[in-house]
């Protein structure tokens, strides 16, 4: 497959996959990508990982807003590619959903207690406090002692329901990683992951704001460190009894190595008590081929301690048991 008809499939995996039914205006212009030779080009241009579909969209809205259709996109192309292109160089689509934490809730609720919780790929650290959020598991609610409105509460439509847990979990320590940290007090940093959040998904973005301001007030310390680094000392300061639990999601996609991905794998399992991932089948196909079917279309795979436990939404909208086993924790 030639470079361009590669990027082309790239961006009509992204539309299935992804955005469809979420984002009626990323599905037109991820497929106009697709079917544009001029966009396609100039895409070849850049390093193959900084091709990627949220990176291009997130960086045109960046720079001059949300195009109306692929005409509108291949203009802008065209009379601002070099602001486009500086900005796609110069970032990463770090997306920091706290949603995702939903979908953590059930597996953490069911440890043993206190927690020592550590991500890799977290951005901004806002995955690093499901404690401190809401959760509306298809009406039944789960809120903090003394919530107000400024908390954020998360949509997850759980199967069964008795998988919603009843309490929270016990956070006794955090700590991150990522190659490029994101400072949540930072406004240009902030404005940064707003921009990545999908156009019409405005209460998305209201609940992102919410949670940023709960970093504000508590702020993680994030390690400035890469995901093929060692991770034998993550842990260091968690306090001595606390479950060592390490979370990520959508982040090794970034690997491109498989046999590097799946050593990445193994140094977490090492790291850690507990291992709760979030990613795409195909990123860990040798964790996916456990699982006795295929995810339903534009669903992520959750797996503790590399077992397939559950199907999930990528931003944490939805979880769906996978087989009977409701004692996710493993």
């Amino acid at each position: 497959m030639s470079g361009t008809a590669a990027i082309a499939r790239r961006y009509r995996d992204f539309v299935d996959e992804q955005v469809r039914g979420r984002s009626p205006i990323y599905v037109a212009l991820g497929l106009a990508v697709a079917e544009t030779p001029e966009i396609l080009a100039f895409l070849a241009t850049l390093p193959a990982p900084k091709q990627q579909p949220n990176l291009l969209l997130a960086a045109v809205r960046h720079v001059c807003g949300v195009p109306a259709d692929g005409t509108a996109l291949a203009a802008v192309i065209r009379s601002r590619g070099e602001a486009i292109r500086a900005v796609m160089l110069s970032h990463s689509t770090q997306t920091n959903e706290p949603g995702r934490c939903a979908l953590m809730m059930p597996v953490l609720a069911r440890l043993p207690q206190p927690i020592a919780l550590f991500e890799i790929g977290t951005s901004a650290g806002l995955c690093l406090y499901p404690e401190r959020y809401g959760y509306d598991y298809g009406g039944v609610r789960l809120m903090p002692e003394g919530a107000g409105d400024d908390v954020p509460v998360f949509p997850c439509a759980i199967e069964p329901a008795a998988l919603i847990p009843s309490s929270y979990p016990t956070i006794a320590w955090r700590g991150g990683l990522d190659i490029n940290p994101l400072d949540a007090t930072d406004p240009e940093q902030v404005a940064w992951l707003q921009t990545l959040v999908w156009p019409e998904q405005t209460d998305r973005a209201d609940r992102l704001g919410k949670a940023l301001a709960i970093a504000r007030q508590d702020p993680v310390a994030i390690r400035k460190r890469s995901l093929l680094d060692p991770l034998d000392d993550v842990f260091d300061g968690a306090p001595a009894g606390a479950t060592r639990v390490l979370i990520h999601s959508s982040v090794l996609a970034y690997i491109d190595d498989g046999e590097e991905r799946r050593q990445v794998c193994d140094r977490i399992r090492a790291a850690c008590d507990v291992w709760i991932c979030n990613e795409a089948t195909r990123v860990l196909p040798w964790i996916a081929e456990k699982a006795p079917a295929s995810p339903p279309n534009g669903m992520f795979m959750q797996a503790v301690n590399g077992m397939p436990v559950a199907w999930t939404d990528p931003h944490g909208a939805a979880l769906r048991l996978i087989g009977d086993r409701l004692d996710l924790s493993l």
